[in-house]
């Protein structure tokens, strides 16, 4: 048929293509030659060097490390309901160009573009069976592995192959997905290859290789250097990461980064790009955050976590200068949640946490975290300034609740949250340098459709649907009207570091 070209043909075209290019250069050389010594020429004119093969090479730790990562590949059951909710999300096709450079995860299933399947229109069924992959490394003989929380969630089954070619069952022990953390576990097996995550954290310039399962290729390395420490990305309130420029794509997502030494230094988790494929900026969850998760999923299958009950925001500029403080450092509290250790202790809204047992609190996020690695159950000196004057309170650390639990927290102490955009929210007024318009976001989900959108900790929403807003009341309001008017999307005014903005957030069925 005219216009018709056979798979089988477009392969021998491209064949052809490349041969072509192999004689374009074999027909190059040959016209060079006669410049060049003849092949017979004798050794002392060669150029050589006294370095041995091994030198400049990270041929030797890849050889060592490599039979311990894995290719992590799983089936998930997805509805049409679950897939539809995606379509107008991070992947979806209307979304503006802009928005895709914002942080993305890799691992997922879906074609080239990281895209779910599209359910079929008009109906509530249509279930199928999707497949994903990520990678993975073995931590112990007895054949426990690590990889991220958002590569097995929701998983049917979850296998594991080798780069030997080997395949194993592998049963999901716990999950974090707070920190993205997932500890599987190979049964019947006492002599795995393993690596050891690494005690020392590497320094900003390092060397680091990466090794892994990008698009489903297997077993591929890449080499760079730890760019950055300390990244906050917008993952989750205990963000640390480590950002390394090793070539890292989809795929590669749980795998592990390794120090010259072959020891684990980070687990592989996103990247930011503008089209999904590398572009010099990866991060990875520092070795000493994925021990401490999984050594708490080995022994119980889950994370405790201590838990103040405060709502925080960071300390910008213009929070300082109303708070009358000499610089921005520390965590607002925008918020004490009731009969929760915070409000035990005593500590107010705006009271700012400027230490925690005597070591300074850089921003918010700073506190969460350290808060979060400790136990429930243990104490902690708090310094405070309040009103102007330092003061330290003494606070009973108590188990973080689960997100049910928490949000029902939310709800008895006037209700903060608003499910269906992602945020939790404090009326302006009741946040000291906050102003008296509007109303402050206090907590984003990093995953929901303000959160995709660029809405952080500490911006203000001054407007909903067109007019303003001043409680959690009038920002439902303003959903429901949008949703009343069959939108597909309720537009904000929001005040942020970078000025005033409109922002158009998705509104879904999952709203609840």
């Amino acid at each position: 048929m005219t216009g018709f070209t056979s798979p089988s043909s477009r392969v021998r075209r491209r064949r052809s293509a490349l041969l072509a290019g192999a004689v374009g250069l074999a027909l190059t050389g040959a016209v060079a030659g006669q410049f060049l010594p003849p092949f017979n020429a004798p050794a002392e004119a060669q150029i050589t060097t006294n370095q041995s093969a091994g030198q400049n090479s990270f041929a030797d730790v890849v050889e060592k490390v490599s039979p311990a990562v894995v290719s992590v590949k799983i089936k998930k059951d997805v509805n049409a309901r679950n897939m539809a909710s995606n379509e107008d999300g991070l992947f979806g096709e209307n979304v503006p160009p802009q928005i895709e450079k914002f942080l993305r995860r890799f691992g997922f299933e879906g074609g080239p573009n990281g895209q779910m399947p599209r359910p079929p229109r008009g109906g509530e069924g249509g279930g199928r069976q999707v497949v994903g992959q990520g990678s993975g490394f073995i931590i112990s003989a007895d054949g426990y592995v690590v990889t991220n929380n958002h590569v097995v969630d929701g998983a049917s089954e979850v296998d594991v192959t080798t780069t030997d070619g080997k395949d194993y069952v592998a049963k999901v022990i716990g999950t974090d997905p707070r920190t993205d953390v997932a500890l599987l576990k190979i049964e019947g097996k006492t002599d795995l290859p393993w690596v050891k995550l690494s005690d020392v954290p590497p320094r900003v310039g390092d060397w680091v290789i990466a090794v892994g399962n990008p698009f489903g290729l297997g077993g591929t390395v890449t080499a760079g250097i730890v760019s950055a420490r300390g990244r906050d990305i917008g993952a989750g309130p205990y963000d640390d990461f480590i950002q390394i420029d090793a070539a890292v794509n989809r795929g590669n997502s749980g795998g592990p980064t390794f120090g010259l030494n072959g020891e684990v230094i980070g687990m592989n988790t996103a990247i930011v790009s503008p089209s999904g494929g590398n572009v010099g900026i990866a991060f990875a969850i520092p070795s000493e955050t994925v021990k401490q998760v999984v050594n708490q999923l080995r022994e119980t299958g889950k994370v405790a976590r201590g838990y103040i009950g405060v709502q925080i925001q960071p300390v910008t500029d213009d929070l300082a200068a109303g708070l009358g403080l000499s610089e921005p450092q520390g965590a607002l509290v925008a918020q004490v949640q009731a009969d929760t250790p915070a409000a035990k202790a005593g500590l107010k809204s705006g009271d700012v946490v400027s230490k925690v047992n005597g070591e300074t609190v850089k921003d918010a996020r700073d506190l969460s975290r350290r808060i979060g690695t400790m136990k429930p159950g243990s104490n902690v000196a708090l310094t405070v300034i309040r009103d102007g004057k330092t003061m330290t309170v003494d606070v009973k650390l108590e188990q973080l609740p689960n997100e049910q639990k928490l949000a029902s927290v939310q709800e008895k102490d006037g209700g903060t949250k608003v499910p269906r955009l992602g945020l939790q929210l404090a009326p302006a007024k009741s946040v000291q340098g906050a102003g008296e318009e509007g109303v402050v976001v206090v907590e984003v989900d990093p995953n929901g459709p303000a959160g995709q959108r660029g809405i952080r900790s500490g911006d203000v929403i001054l407007d909903v649907g067109g007019k303003a807003v001043s409680s959690l009341k009038d920002v439902n309001d303003g959903i429901a009207a949008a949703k009343a008017e069959n939108r597909k999307a309720v537009l904000m005014r929001v005040k942020g570091e970078q000025g005033i903005r409109f922002v158009a957030l998705t509104l879904t069925d999952k709203a609840g």
